[in-house]
């Protein structure tokens, strides 16, 4: 028997071995008596481009077919955004996401969403982790009988997303400002609603390729030179990229340098509270860059920080009235939309913003800086062994790290990891993944030179 654990943000594994349709089987029916347990009747199923993908969401639509659950299934790939979204219209209780993300094409996964349309809060995914059985069921109905019985449907949920963004932004303004876009679906399900959204869009990797051609599908710089070159070397002048399930984004100005979620985050919130004068609570996870603190203090706004993971951010939203919320790794959300990270429409929203004000990204960032000040940020995922890590953790943990090389720490913070502090403007983090087998390191500074720099004593100091 294999355990099965809920991470960061759901769960992942290797695909045929660990991530197979007999333990999907046995997911789906913890599911499936999750939502029996509360009188539940009907869930939206829907999977990414990976390898895969239709025939483990086919599992568990049988799984939930068998308790006698209404489904209605995505019949090609979707984005994540997709799914959470079909949940509210379809006023469904629960959806599921086949997919694993932003981790390389080996692994699949399968993430929960709740029926406000965003992910399934932590108390929740415990209770469904525990009802796991050891054993999967050896029968289920086919896809034919379910329909057939009246317990299958087939939705077509990118049409429905489609005329969701028609209906609330201004396309229009878009197509006719000078914004000329080259967009990097990096082979994910995304691949084909920015084209129907903006026709005049310059594709890149936008074709089914389930290996990804061997790049895992983050949208992190290292992983988008190409797009990177492309605004290099083309009059194209903005560049959006979106992870394997469309639900994280980056961003590129037009000399083709990135523009990171911390960068996103400040400029959505400027835009949303200066500009178009929206109020509400920030929120932001415990990596995200400090300058969102000083601009909600400009703003006069509320923030909040939260542990990594999106969960905790979407927990609040549906909770408490949230201007922004967003994670480092670029799951971004904000109000007027589903509590759901989605980097189709934080890619509509930054250049609604650009095209209502006439002005580059880049002019954009340096309106933001002017009341922040500048900054870089980056971060390192270390393939470790588990020995190493653990024993870097319990070094962190029993505050053996003092200093940074010759740069002392002169404040801690350890709300999801370990924040330490080199000045008012540098800042080192170090946190195990929830997601993959690395270990994270982040730093922030003035400049990104000196963010490789700190990065690199940083090694130094952990051995």
């Amino acid at each position: 028997m294999t355990e099965i654990k809920f991470g960061t943000d759901g769960w992942r594994a290797i695909i045929a071995k660990d991530y197979t349709v007999d333990n999907v089987k046995r997911v789906a029916e913890a599911s499936a008596k999750w939502m029996k347990e509360r009188n539940m009747s009907k869930v939206v199923i829907g999977h990414d481009a990976r390898f895969g993908g239709e025939l483990f969401a086919e599992t568990t639509a049988s799984v939930f077919g068998h308790y006698g659950i209404k489904v209605y299934l995505a019949k090609d790939f979707v984005t994540t955004p997709m799914v959470s979204l079909g949940i509210v219209k379809l006023k469904a209780d629960l959806g599921v996401v086949i997919t694993a993300s932003h981790n390389p094409a080996a692994y699949n996964g399968y993430k929960l969403k709740s029926s406000f349309g965003g992910p399934t809060i932590p108390k929740e995914i415990a209770e469904v982790e525990a009802l796991i059985p050891e054993n999967h069921l050896e029968e289920t109905p086919s896809i034919e009988k379910l329909k057939s019985d009246g317990l299958l449907e087939y939705i077509d949920l990118e049409q429905m997303y489609y005329d969701h963004c028609v209906a609330n932004f201004d396309l229009e303004a878009i197509k006719k400002s000078n914004i000329k876009l080259v967009f990097d679906a990096m082979y994910g399900a995304g691949q084909r609603i920015v084209e129907r959204l903006l026709p005049e869009t310059y594709l890149l990797r936008c074709d089914y390729n389930p290996g990804f051609r061997n790049c895992p599908p983050e949208p992190i710089h290292r992983n988008l030179l190409w797009l990177s070159d492309t605004l290099k070397k083309t009059d194209y002048n903005l560049g959006l990229a979106n992870d394997g399930d469309a639900d994280r984004i980056g961003m590129y100005d037009e000399d083709g340098n990135f523009v990171d979620s911390h960068h996103l985050l400040l400029l959505l919130l400027y835009y949303l509270a200066e500009v178009k004068k929206m109020t509400g609570k920030v929120i932001i996870t415990f990596s995200v860059t400090d300058k969102m603190k000083k601009l909600a203090d400009h703003l006069g706004l509320e923030i909040e920080v939260t542990k990594i993971g999106f969960k905790y951010i979407a927990e609040i939203m549906i909770k408490e009235d949230v201007l922004v919320g967003g994670e480092e790794s670029g799951g971004l959300a904000v109000k007027g939309h589903i509590p759901e990270r989605d980097g189709v429409w934080m890619g509509l929203l930054i250049m609604e913003f650009m095209a209502k004000t006439g002005k580059s990204i880049k002019e954009l960032v340096q309106e933001v800086y002017k009341i922040v000040g500048p900054f870089a940020f980056d971060r390192d995922d270390l393939h470790i062994t588990e020995e190493k890590k653990l024993e870097i953790i319990d070094r962190c943990k029993n505050g053996e790290i003092t200093s940074i090389q010759d740069l002392p720490i002169i404040n801690t913070e350890t709300i999801d990891g370990f924040k330490f502090y080199l000045s008012d403007s540098e800042w080192i983090m170090i946190r195990p993944s929830g997601t993959e087998p690395v270990l994270r390191v982040y730093a922030q500074a003035p400049t990104l030179e000196r963010c490789r720099e700190i990065l690199q004593m940083t090694h130094k100091t952990l051995g």
